[in-house]
Parts: C-alpha cells; structure tokens; sequence
C-alpha cells in the first residue's frame, strides 16, 4: 500500500469511525434487528421481573424463583453493493459523487462490526467488478475501505446495471441479509428484481447525486459528457430556460424515482454530495426504527 493511500484509509477510518461512535451505532443497531432471542442464563427473580419468564424446574430445585434471561442472537450478514460506474466520477463541490459513497460505506461497515455482525462488499458497474465475501473484525473492513478506495476508477466508460449487482446480491445471500446499494441509480429496467431482492432481505438504496445535477449554475456554453456512454453534448447555461429545463428535468427524474421506490416499499435515503450525510443518514433511521 502507498503512503498516499494509506493516509486516506487512515483519515476515513478516523472520521467514520468516530461517527459511529458519537451518533450512529445506536440508530444502526436498533434498525437492524438479530436472528432472534437466544437462552442466556437463568438468574434470581428480583421484583419487577416478568413473571412469564420464571425458569420452574430451576425454581423448584432451588426453593427459590429464577428467570430466564434471553439476548438478542445479533450476527447479521451485510452486504455493501457499491456502484464504480463512471458516473460516479462527477462532483461539482469538494469532493465527486464516489467519495461520498466510499465514506458511506466505510460507516456503515464500522457499524456493522460494532454491532459483531458480518460485512462484505461488492463493487459493480454494469459487472460485478469485485466481490469480498463478509467477515467479522476492524482489518477486515479496513481492506473493504482500501480496496474501494484503491479501485480503478480510470476507465471512463464503465456503464451501470443494478440489475446485475440485485442477481448477483440475490444469488450469494442465501439466508435473509441487509443490504445497502449506494449508487446514483442513472439505470432503469431493474424493478422486478428490486422488488424480490426487497422482499427476501432488508434492502436500503442510498441515490447519491451532485448538487449541479439539480441546481445547474450559470457558466456560458459548456460542452457536455454522458461518461456511461461517452457522447458529447452542448448546454448554454446563460440561457436561463434552458438551465430551468434541465434542473426541472433532474428534480423529476429525482421525484419520480422516489415515488417507484415507495410503491415498492424500498426504503431510499437521497443525498447531494453538498448536504451532511451524516445528519441524513441520522435522521433516516431514526424514523426507520420507528416504523420497525
């Protein structure tokens, strides 16, 4: 590794970590629930206990009443589906729409070990690119956060199918996973296999977008790169109808997006790479939690 790069694994694992230690791994934690309850002891009953939980053969060879204690049996496999399409390579403000996915990613993952729960990670675009099978421990999401940031994101033509990281994600996850796939969702044709993946696992979409995607500035005549697919367009953005066109445009395709993925019951959190993802994040699985 680098020093360059293992400076930047060291500044995430810093700033994520921290995150999930002052805010987050309360909210994550009672969002995603165990297997179940599993037996841990049996001890004394002291007043106020459940009286429904009095253990009776115990009970009755001690001459004394003792309860059952249960624990929730946690060990959650997560799954990290990372889009590194080239789309992703696009950021008006400080940092492109990827930086804020791999900061994303790396909270998550801290949280999920928190947690003692399993996490792997998936990178895709329109193939799954790489895959790291989940694991417990800090090394193990300290390699997810190098290998996503150490990925090649050089080749400007790397199209995105979430169709392709949905049937991968259905096909490894055997027993009932969470999921989170972060991508901008510049895609369609993937609902039917959204909607199974949704309802065999506890899925969450987090749609990154850049501030200028919606709020298009006044620059002159700019010529124009689809990244996906390589074409080249001009846009005059003096023209005030013009970036009024294109900023109603994107606010649709953001809303219209939304309103499928309600229809479905997919939970979608929407970030701009100019708002506080933490706060957003914060605030989306404290209503989650209480929906659950």
């Amino acid at each position: 590794m680098s020093k360059d790069l293992l400076k930047k694994v060291r500044q995430i694992e810093i700033r994520t970590k921290n995150l999930v230690n002052d805010f987050f791994g309360g909210d994550y934690h009672s969002n995603f629930k165990g297997k179940g309850m599993t037996f841990s002891e049996v001890r004394e009953y002291s007043p106020g206990d459940d009286v429904r939980s009095i253990d009776w053969n115990v009970t009755a060879k001690t001459g004394k009443p003792h309860i059952k204690i249960f624990e929730e049996e946690r060990e959650l496999s997560v799954l990290l589906l990372v889009d590194v399409s080239s789309s992703g390579i696009f950021g008006s403000q400080n940092n492109l729409k990827i930086d804020i996915g791999i900061e994303i990613a790396a909270m998550l993952g801290f949280s999920a070990i928190k947690n003692n729960d399993k996490v792997g990670l998936a990178l895709f675009s329109d193939k799954i690119e790489k895959f790291i099978p989940p694991k417990k421990g800090k090394s193990h999401v300290l390699r997810l956060i190098t290998d996503l940031l150490n990925h090649n994101y050089d080749d400007k033509r790397k199209k995105t199918s979430i169709k392709t990281a949905i049937d991968f994600a259905n096909n490894i996850s055997k027993r009932k996973s969470v999921i989170f796939l972060i991508s901008d969702f510049i895609d369609d044709n993937f609902w039917n296999e959204l909607k199974f993946l949704n309802f065999k696992h506890d899925v969450v979409g987090i749609q990154i977008y850049d501030f200028f995607e919606k709020n298009f500035p006044n620059i002159g005549l700019v010529n124009m790169l689809d990244p996906e697919s390589g074409q080249t367009y001009w846009i005059d953005t003096s023209d005030r109808k013009s970036r009024l066109n294109f900023e109603r445009n994107s606010e649709k395709k953001l809303e219209t997006f939304s309103k499928k993925c309600k229809n479905i019951g997919f939970d979608l959190l929407q970030i701009s790479t100019k708002e506080d993802y933490v706060k957003l994040l914060m605030q989306f699985f404290k209503k989650r939690a209480k929906r659950s």
